[in-house]
């Protein structure tokens, strides 16, 4: 079981840069593909992006693509979100989440606890 305690995000104006990390306990960190998610007032949750269990594969949604990137440190059992020219509508709830090996794609078990990011002037 792995656990997931998520740290960074706060207000910033438009076209600032946040990191957000995300750091993992329990179980074994390497075995999880891990993607962020981000869910604003009133919507639905959306999906930000997705990095491979080695780190060496990425994948981002098109509202984010060119702007925010996944990085991860097996080694520190931490996976990060650099977000660079962050605009008003990029203000949500930010969610990391672990797909464990094996798991059918997209299916991930295990959520860090969010947090919240503001942007605006």
């Amino acid at each position: 079981q792995v656990q997931l305690v998520q740290s960074g995000g706060g207000l910033v104006q438009p076209g600032d840069s946040l990191r957000l990390s995300c750091a993992a306990s329990g179980g074994t960190f390497g075995d999880n593909t891990m993607g962020w998610f981000r869910q604003a007032p009133g919507k639905e949750r959306e999906f930000v992006g997705r990095i491979s269990r080695a780190g060496d594969s990425t994948y981002y949604a098109d509202s984010v693509k060119g702007r925010f990137t996944i990085s991860r440190d097996n080694a520190k059992n931490t996976v990060y979100l650099q977000m660079n020219s962050l605009k008003p509508e990029d203000t949500a709830v930010y969610y990391c989440a672990g797909e464990p090996y094996g798991a059918p794609y997209g299916r991930y078990l295990y959520w860090g606890q969010g947090t919240q990011v503001t942007v605006s002037s």
